[in-house]
C-alpha cells in the first residue's frame, strides 16, 4: 500500500512532532559517586544515597528540572582510587554530564581528572580534601569543608582543652586521614605542643594491638586520629580492653552509626568535627521525616540531599550545560534544607561551619566540654 506524498509529509510531521516531545521529556542523569560496596565505609555512602535520593523524589514530585525528571545513576567507586577512575569512566561512556559525589577524597580526587578532561561536572559534599579544588578545575567543588580547616579546628579544640596532655596524632596513610593529621599537627606545633608519638595504621587491618602498646608505653592522654570510623572503632575497643582510657579525637569520618557498634561503650567520650547538626534544623524538618522511612539519617545524608537541591537549581539555571553549570554555582547562592550555599572561584563552600561533637549511649551530639 503506497502513501500519498501529502499524507507521508504529514507522517513524517508527526513523527517529528512525536520525536520532539519525547525530547522535551526527556530525562537528566546525574551520577552518585560513592562507596556502594565495599565494607563498613558503605554506610556512609548508604546515608549520602538516601539524602541523594529522597532529594530528587521531592525535586521531581515537584516538576522536576524544567520539567525534566531527575534519574541518579549509582557509580560505585568503593571509597577507592582505582575504582573511582573506572567508575567515573562509566559515567563518561553513558554521556552523563553531572555527578554528585564522589564521597572519599582519595576517590574524588581520582575520578575528578577524568570529569576534568571530559567536561563533567562534579559536586561532592563530603570529600575534604584541598588537592581537589586547588588543581584549578573549573567543573569540580565541594559542598563542605576541606581539611586545612576541619583538621586545624581539630587541632585548636585539643590546644585548647588538652594543652596539658601527653597527645599523639595518628593516621590511616590514606589522602583524608593524611591531611587531617598534617593539618592538627600544625596547629598544636604553633601553639607549643609537640606530639610525644606520630604513627600511622593500615586501613582495613583488625589487629592494632602494636599502636595500643606504643599509645600505652607513651602514657598517651589523648590521640588525634586522622582515618575512618571502622579503624578508629576497633582501636577505640582494643584500647578499652588493654586498659588504656585514653581520649581519641578524629573528624567526620567518624560521623557513622556503625562507629559505636564496632568500638562499643568504650567509644564513649571519642570526639570529632563534623558540619553543624542538621537534623534540628526548621527548614529540615520535612527532608528529616521523609528520609528517616529509609532508615535514621546522619548528616551525611542531610548534605547530600542540600548538594542535590544546589545542583539542580544549578542545573535548570545554566541549561544543562556544564560550562553555565559552574557559572551559575560560582555565581548565585544556593538556599538548601541546611542553609545557604555559596561557592568561591575555586569551587568551595564559602564559610563551612563545623562543631565539636561527642560519642555517648550510641548517639553523637555537640560536646559539653
Amino acid at each position: 500500500m503506497k502513501l500519498s506524498a501529502n499524507k507521508a509529509l504529514a507522517g513524517v510531521g508527526m513523527l517529528a512532532l512525536l520525536m520532539g516531545a519525547t525530547a522535551a521529556r526527556a530525562d537528566v542523569t546525574i551520577a552518585l559517586g560513592i562507596p556502594a560496596t565495599g565494607g563498613q565505609i558503605a554506610a556512609l555512602g548508604a546515608q549520602a544515597k538516601l539524602g541523594a535520593e529522597t532529594a530528587v523524589a521531592e525535586i521531581n514530585a515537584k516538576g522536576g528540572i524544567n520539567g525534566e525528571k531527575i534519574v541518579l545513576q549509582i557509580a560505585d567507586d568503593q571509597c577507592d582510587p582505582k575504582n573511582a577512575v573506572s567508575a567515573a569512566n562509566q559515567v563518561v561512556s553513558r554521556g552523563t554530564k553531572f555527578v554528585l559525589g564522589h564521597l572519599c577524597s582519595g576517590a574524588s580526587i581520582a575520578a575528578s581528572d577524568v570529569y576534568n578532561d571530559e567536561g563533567v561536572l562534579m559536586l561532592t559534599a563530603s570529600a575534604t580534601a584541598p588537592a581537589l579544588t586547588e588543581r584549578g578545575y573549573p567543573l569540580i567543588f565541594r559542598a563542605n569543608g576541606r581539611d586545612d580547616q576541619q583538621g586545624a579546628v581539630g587541632g585548636q579544640f585539643i590546644a585548647e582543652k588538652f594543652k596539658d596532655k601527653r597527645i599523639a596524632i595518628v593516621d590511616d596513610k590514606q589522602v583524608y586521614g593524611q591531611g587531617l593529621a598534617k593539618e592538627a599537627t600544625k596547629v598544636l606545633e604553633a601553639a607549643g605542643i609537640k606530639p610525644v608519638y606520630t604513627g600511622t595504621i593500615n586501613a582495613g587491618e583488625r589487629d592494632y594491638s602494636a599502636l595500643v602498646s606504643r599509645l600505652k608505653d607513651e602514657k598517651v592522654d589523648v590521640v588525634y586520629f586522622g582515618g575512618y570510623h571502622p579503624e578508629l572503632g576497633l582501636i577505640v575497643r582494643q584500647a578499652r580492653q588493654a586498659g588504656l582510657t585514653t581520649r581519641f579525637v578524629g573528624a567526620d569520618g567518624l560521623a557513622a552509626n556503625e562507629f559505636w557498634s564496632v568500638a562499643g561503650e568504650g567509644g564513649a567520650g571519642t570526639l570529632f568535627t563534623f558540619s553543624a547538626e542538621a537534623k534540628d534544623k526548621p527548614s529540615a524538618q520535612a527532608a528529616y521525616n521523609e528520609m528517616k522511612k529509609g532508615g535514621e539519617p546522619d548528616n551525611f545524608a542531610f548534605y547530600y540531599y542540600a548538594a542535590t537541591q544546589a545542583l539542580a537549581k544549578a542545573i535548570a539555571d545554566g541549561d544543562k550545560d556544564p560550562q553555565k553549570v559552574a557559572k551559575a554555582l560560582k555565581s548565585e547562592s544556593f538556599d538548601t534544607i541546611v542553609g545557604t550555599f555559596r561557592f568561591d572561584e575555586k569551587g568551595d563552600l564559602v564559610d563551612p561551619e563545623y562543631v565539636m561533637f561527642e560519642w555517648q549511649n550510641g548517639e553523637y551530639d555537640p560536646t559539653k566540654l
